[in-house]
C-alpha cells in the first residue's frame, strides 16, 4: 500500500512566497527582542544598577503598541506593506543600534522600549496579515496559520542561539544582532516575496481610495470583536506571564513546570495551524467560539486537579491553544467581515484597544495571588472572561459571500 501526501491546495501552491515573505518579516521584527526579554534581565540589572523590578515596569512600556497599532495600521493601507515594513523595521533596527552604543541608565531603556513598542508594530500580525488575507480566499485560515508559525518557530529556536550571543557579545552585542536580522532578513523577505498586488487580491499595496476615517468603529461588529478580544486577554495574558508559578501553586515541581512551558509551546503550534484550518473548513464564528471557550477547561483543570500532573500539562497545553489561535480568529473574521482596504487600520485599532485586556491581565493575575495567596479566584473570573469573549463572537455578522461584504 502507497502512502500518499494530501495534495497542496492551488491557492497555498501560488501564494507560499507571500506566505514565507510574511512569516520571515514577523519572525525577524519585534517578535525577537519581546519573545526574549527575560534572557536580558540578569545582564541588565548588572550593568544599569537597577532592580527587577524596575525593569518590569519598563518591559510595561510595550503598550506603547497600543498606540502606534491603529497609526500604523492605517499607513498600511494607505501606503503599502512593503513601505510600512521596511519604515518601521529601519526605526527598529536604529533604536536597537542606538541603544547598544548608548544606553546607559534605565531611562534609555524605557526609550527603548517605548519606541520598539511603538513602531514594531510595523513587522508585526497587523501589517503582514493584511497581504495573506488580500490573497487568499478558500484557504485564508490556513495561510494565516502557516504565517504565524514564524513566531512559533521563533519561540523554540531563538532563546538558545539568544543566549550563545549573550555569552559572545553581551546584551549590546545582542541587541546589535537582532537589528542584523532584521535588516539582512526580515526586510528582504518583505520586500522580495511579498508583491504589491495580485490578482487574487486587492489592496496588497497602496489603497488611497481607502476612505480617510473611522466609520467602522460606529459598527456594532467592530465593538463586539474588540470587547470579545479584551475579555479573552484579561483572562489569557496574565495566564502566560505567570505560567511557571501557577503551575507550581498546582503541584508541579521547578523540572515539571519548565516543562509545562514546552506544551503550553506546543499547544500554540496546533492553535496557529489547526485554528486556521478549523476556520477555512466550518463555520468561522462556531470555530472561534469553541477554540475561545477551549481554555477555559484549561483553568477548570488547574482548579480541580491540583497534583495531577498529565492534568495541569493538559490544561496548559489547551490554554496555549487559544493563544496560538488569537491571530487567525480576529484576522480573519475582520478581513470576512470589513472591506480589505481597510484591514490594517481595522485591525490595527481592534490590536491597540485589545492591550486594555492584556495589561488588565497581566497587573490583575498577579495581583489577585498577592491579594488572595492563590490563583484561584482570578482562574475562577478567567473563566467567565472566557465564556462571555466566546459568545460575542458568536454574535459578529458575516456575510454569506465575501462579495456581499457590508461596506
Amino acid at each position: 500500500m502507497t502512502l500518499r501526501w494530501p495534495a497542496v491546495p492551488d491557492e497555498i501552491r501560488q501564494g507560499w512566497p507571500i506566505i514565507l515573505g510574511a512569516s520571515l518579516g514577523i519572525a525577524t521584527g519585534v517578535a525577537i527582542l519581546f519573545l526574549s526579554f527575560s534572557i536580558f534581565i540578569v545582564p541588565l540589572t548588572e550593568e544599569l544598577g537597577v532592580t527587577r523590578g524596575d525593569l518590569g515596569k519598563v518591559q510595561a512600556l510595550i503598550i506603547m503598541a497600543a498606540f502606534g497599532s491603529p497609526i500604523i495600521g492605517r499607513f498600511a493601507d494607505l501606503y503599502g506593506v512593503k513601505r510600512v515594513y521596511a519604515v518601521s523595521s529601519l526605526i527598529v533596527a536604529a533604536v536597537h543600534v542606538c541603544a547598544a552604543l548608548f544606553a546607559t541608565t534605565i531611562v534609555h531603556l524605557a526609550i527603548t522600549i517605548g519606541l520598539v513598542g511603538f513602531f514594531g508594530v510595523g513587522s508585526g500580525s497587523v501589517v503582514l496579515s493584511r497581504p495573506i488575507n488580500a490573497h487568499f480566499r478558500k484557504h485564508r485560515g490556513l495561510a494565516l496559520g502557516l504565517m504565524a508559525m514564524g513566531v512559533s518557530v521563533l519561540a523554540m529556536i531563538a532563546p538558545p542561539v539568544i543566549n550563545a550571543v549573550l555569552e559572545m557579545g553581551g546584551w549590546r552585542g545582542t541587541f546589535l544582532a537582532m537589528a542584523a536580522a532584521s535588516v539582512c532578513v526580515g526586510i528582504p523577505a518583505v520586500l522580495l516575496l511579498v508583491p504589491d498586488s495580485v490578482k487574487a487580491g486587492s489592496g496588497i499595496g497602496a489603497a488611497p481610495q481607502a476612505p480617510a476615517d473611522y466609520q467602522f468603529m460606529r459598527t456594532r461588529d467592530f465593538w463586539l470583536l474588540t470587547f470579545s478580544l479584551i475579555t479573552m486577554s484579561l483572562a489569557t495574558a496574565g495566564a502566560g506571564s505567570q505560567l511557571v508559578p501557577m503551575v507550581r501553586d498546582a503541584g508541579l515541581d521547578a523540572g515539571t513546570a519548565a516543562l509545562a512551558l514546552s506544551f503550553f509551546a506546543a499547544g500554540t503550534f496546533m492553535g496557529r495551524l489547526g485554528g486556521g484550518w478549523l476556520l477555512d473548513r466550518f463555520e468561522p464564528r462556531r470555530v472561534a467560539f469553541l477554540l475561545t471557550l477551549l481554555p477555559a477547561l484549561g483553568f477548570v483543570l488547574l482548579l480541580i486537579a491540583p497534583g495531577v500532573t498529565g492534568a495541569i500539562l493538559l490544561a496548559v497545553m489547551v490554554i496555549g491553544v487559544q493563544q496560538g489561535a488569537e491571530i487567525d480568529i480576529f484576522a480573519y473574521l475582520i478581513a470576512r467581515r470589513f472591506p480589505i482596504a481597510q484591514y490594517s487600520a481595522i485591525y490595527g485599532a481592534l490590536v491597540g484597544l485589545g492591550w486594555i485586556g492584556n495589561v488588565g491581565g497581566l497587573v490583575g493575575m498577579g495581583q489577585s495571588h498577592d491579594m488572595f495567596g492563590t490563583y484561584a479566584p482570578a482562574q475562577i473570573a478567567a473563566i467567565f472572561a472566557l465564556a462571555l469573549s466566546s459568545v460575542l463572537l458568536l454574535l459578529v455578522s458575516l456575510p454569506r459571500d465575501e462579495t456581499a461584504r457590508p461596506a
